[in-house]
């Protein structure tokens, strides 16, 4: 199976920005959309965005017009630009199919902390 591997999480400032970055062991099959997802702690995981292989963008409205999905199907890479932040921000972030077909990869943290 497909597996991910997330990066670009960090420790930053309320008010910051991080870019994460999301790099599977193989190619995604031609059609799938992909998601970011994240989860706090204790709660469940959830989708906060989408984008589909033709570059439709379907958004959380708690992370709208903040966060900004992007993929390059060519180099099957996708990534979030993750902008104003806030502490509620604070999660583990995954990457994976829209629907979470795939197994789950370790995620990577976003701390929002002055």
């Amino acid at each position: 199976q497909v597996q991910f591997v997330e990066s670009g999480g960090g420790l930053v400032q309320p008010g910051g920005s991080l870019r994460l970055s999301c790099a599977p062991s193989g190619p995604i099959p031609a059609g799938y959309a992909m998601g970011w997802y994240r989860q706090a702690t204790g709660k469940q995981r959830e989708l906060v965005a989408r984008i589909s292989r033709g570059g439709r963008i379907e958004y959380d409205d708690s992370v709208k017009y903040r966060f900004t999905i992007s993929r390059d199907v060519a180099k099957n890479t996708f990534w979030m630009q993750i902008n104003r932040l806030k502490p509620d921000d604070t999660d583990i972030y995954f990457c994976n199919h829209h629907e979470g077909i795939f197994l789950w990869g370790q995620g990577t943290q976003v701390t929002v902390s002055s």
